[in-house]
């Protein structure tokens, strides 16, 4: 009986990681050998107090200007946290990328992406994006892709590698064990994350010169 709990349990933990890593295999690549697309997406994180992108946001939005400069995405779309009116991830995110020489034209800002499944499936339903690079943490980037590629966005990852291997980097490593676990729920059920009308942002910042 204990043996066959083990089991179970191990399945159920080591399932999601599996699915994860077979999903994201060869799709994840440094700025300089990843494929250009049209669209690259930034997942929101922590905003200090004073209105400033946390090192691990900066982190992101750094690669995210790398992919920019170097040709290989033509629109950044910042997708986060804007749920109270005091706490704005989105805005942060575009003022810091326009801080680094990123046009605010090609800045489209997704003010509902809660969590990595909401960002995926608003990135295709809401913002028409069917392709995109995304960009978050190293730890993050598997579940990252695996999550849009199953609610149908063609998915590659770009992450940050700068982030020291401290606590807090560990702690984010931990957290994936059960992240990758709700990401299967979220998948099978179809949960519908905050939606609305389409946003056509995307597809002018496309075409702006």
């Amino acid at each position: 009986m204990i043996v066959s709990t083990c089991i179970v349990a191990l399945v159920a933990l080591l399932g999601p990681w599996g699915l994860a890593g077979g999903l994201s295999a060869g799709r994840i690549h440094d700025v300089a050998d990843t494929e250009p697309r049209d669209v690259a997406i930034v997942l929101g994180a922590q905003v200090l107090p004073s209105g400033a992108p946390s090192a691990y946001l900066r982190g992101r939005l750094d690669v995210a200007a790398d992919l920019y400069r170097s040709g290989k995405a033509k629109v950044i779309l910042v997708s986060g946290d804007n749920r109270e009116t005091h706490y704005n991830e989105p805005k942060a995110m575009r003022d810091y990328l326009i801080s680094k020489g990123v046009p605010e034209a090609k800045i489209v800002e997704d003010f509902a992406g809660f969590d990595t499944y909401d960002t995926c499936v608003r990135a295709r339903r809401i913002f028409g994006v069917d392709r995109a690079i995304m960009v978050t943490q190293d730890y993050h980037e598997v579940r990252t892709v695996a999550t849009c590629r199953m609610t149908g966005l063609d998915a590659t990852g770009t992450p940050d590698r700068s982030q020291p291997r401290d606590k807090v980097w560990w702690k984010g490593w931990a957290r994936e064990f059960g992240a990758r676990g709700k990401m299967i729920i979220d998948v099978i059920s179809h949960r519908d994350p905050v939606l609305g009308k389409h946003e056509d942002g995307v597809e002018k910042a496309l075409k702006a010169a």
